[in-house]
């Protein structure tokens, strides 16, 4: 990008400037014996187009819209239209959370995005043992058909885009939604959104598993090959780098380990006969907005590159569409403090900043009161209009990638993308995101980031408003908002009543159907909605899948 005579000139006047920079330091020492991002890239003082000497503007940039993707994946993001607005919400029971949803609605949210209880994303009904105590606790309790159609009554499934924060089980709810879907009318080739269906993560961090990784990787790849043929619009797998992210892995980790997975079940949905590009421009991915507000726009920049390359260059991928990483962003769940609340606001701001400059295609806030309780109407509000404001008020959305050219942010992209890629050759030669070994390794490396960043917060290395510095005296929280203890109870008694009124006969033979199509090598999804749509439960589909596949036991990684 520079002429070797300019390069030249900068390196002779940086020399005599490191000078002053010495003799300024022996008076002002800096806060800090050594500045580095938490992923182990230093920070030098000043940047130079000396830290780029080596780029090539086509190669490592382009254009917006233009391979490799740096820049983002439209030619003009958000002046043509801002990012999709998506709160996640889900409590209680299903007309809870159709209140809470119509709300966000009527607020200006653009779209919809939905928690699920425990049980659920386990594949447990509410009558089951284990589910007790646990129905509607961190999201809504979806039991069968009956409970998804409460879910969006009076939202209209054709015209709104919903993402599903399900995995194991996820096949059986994308079923449900279709069937709901269908039942207020619209064609399933309508509906559009996401589920995040991603089960590797699960089995390195996050723990809400079912079966083991073979049979769980080819109900993924049945979803693909469904949803290319039947649901065009829709977005199969969020491969989600947030929860790897939330457990305590650093920013080119959170890139690395994501894209691994990606890469696994690109593999699995080839080795299942499916073409890339019938399913790879589908495919769409979740990260985590961290504190470090440069790093996380960096770590975005890189994660596009890293992904078109791959596409491209292992897979062989011929439509650039499949080449584009495609993401949404959450605030980060483990910045938020319990002490002084209010100040988890401005946290968050600037985390949804950095999803918005590294190019998000929707966002979720979280709000100020998630580490003391579910959020409130009033926390959710504001979490929302964090997001109107940046889109509308603050001038950031006029560019695509105002921060592109920094020297900083540029080289920062190129520290982070050389970790990535070293974690993924690592990956590679374990056997790839899927395996046991590589599984272990993640978890390994996870928990020693999340060790260092604690350390550094107990040390005051870090500072964190409110745990280990600006203490103060508070109040106790007020508004905060409490699951009421009897939606157990009514979900049971829910429960109860549609599979006293359901056609239980012909439940028996699409179970059995069901077992039948799981010993061989059929597609599951068609069978999935054929017994959703008599209200079969979710429990009842997902035990028979026990049965046949086995459980998966975590193993467990000191």
């Amino acid at each position: 990008m520079f002429k070797q005579d300019q390069l030249d000139k900068i390196a002779a006047k940086k020399e005599g400037w490191s000078a002053k920079l010495a003799a300024t330091m022996k008076k002002r020492p800096e806060r800090v014996e050594k500045f580095a991002v938490d992923s182990g890239v230093d920070i030098n003082t000043v940047y130079t187009p000396l830290d780029l000497a080596d780029m090539d503007y086509d190669r490592d940039l382009g254009l917006p819209g233009e391979y490799p993707f740096t820049r983002g994946v439209q030619p003009n993001l958000y002046r043509g239209r801002l990012w999709t607005m998506r709160q996640y919400a889900g409590f209680g029971s299903a007309e809870e959370t159709n209140q809470r949803f119509r709300y966000l609605l009527e607020q200006g949210q653009t779209g919809l995005s939905c928690a699920f209880d425990l049980p659920t994303q386990i594949g447990y009904d509410s009558d089951h043992p284990l589910a007790k105590g646990e129905i509607g606790k961190v999201g809504v309790a979806i039991d069968s058909l009956a409970d998804m159609e409460i879910l969006f009554d009076q939202i209209p499934l054709g015209k709104v885009s919903t993402s599903m924060t399900i995995n194991a089980p996820a096949g059986v709810l994308l079923a449900m939604y279709i069937a709901c879907a269908e039942k207020q009318g619209f064609n399933k080739s309508q509906i559009n959104g996401t589920i995040q269906n991603d089960v590797i993560k699960e089995y390195i961090c996050r723990g809400t598993y079912i079966l083991p990784p073979e049979p769980s990787m080819r109900l993924i790849s049945n979803i693909f090959e469904f949803c290319s043929k039947e649901i065009p619009q829709w977005n199969t797998i969020s491969i989600s780098g947030y929860h790897i992210r939330e457990a305590g892995a650093t920013a080119a980790q959170e890139i690395a380990f994501t894209l691994a997975d990606g890469i696994a079940y690109v593999d699995a949905a080839i080795k299942a006969g499916l073409d890339v590009d019938t399913f790879g421009p589908r495919l769409s991915f979740f990260f985590n907005a961290h504190l470090n507000f440069l790093e996380e726009v960096a770590k975005f920049r890189a994660a596009r590159r890293v992904w078109a390359k791959v596409m491209r260059e292992r897979f062989g991928a011929k439509n650039p569409r499949s080449w584009t990483l495609r993401f949404h962003t959450q605030t980060a769940g483990v910045s938020l403090t319990a002490q002084q609340p209010m100040v988890n606001i401005m946290r968050t701001a600037f985390e949804a900043l950095s999803a918005v400059l590294g190019g998000t295609q929707s966002l979720h806030t979280n709000s100020y009161d998630e580490a003391l309780a579910l959020p409130c109407d009033e926390s959710v509000m504001i979490a929302l209009r964090t997001q109107q404001v940046i889109g509308y008020e603050i001038g950031v959305c006029d560019m695509v990638d105002p921060l592109g050219g920094s020297y900083y942010i540029e080289s920062l992209t190129n520290g982070l993308e050389k970790i990535a890629w070293d974690y993924i050759e690592k990956i590679d030669a374990l056997g790839g995101a899927a395996t046991a070994s590589a599984i272990e390794y993640m978890q390994k490396e996870i928990h020693n980031s999340a060790y260092q960043y604690q350390l550094a917060i107990d040390n005051k290395k870090k500072t964190v408003i409110g745990v280990n510095s600006f203490h103060m005296e508070e109040k106790p929280p007020e508004g905060l908002l409490k699951v009421d203890l009897s939606v157990g109870e009514r979900q049971e008694a829910k429960l109860r009543k549609v599979k006293a009124e359901r056609d239980n006969a012909k439940v028996e033979s699409l179970l059995q159907a069901i077992r039948e199509a799981a010993q061989s090598d059929a597609n599951l999804i068609p069978v999935f909605v054929d017994a959703v749509k008599e209200y079969v439960t979710l429990g009842e589909i997902c035990g028979v899948l026990r049965d046949v596949f086995g459980e998966y036991k975590q193993q467990i990684v000191f």
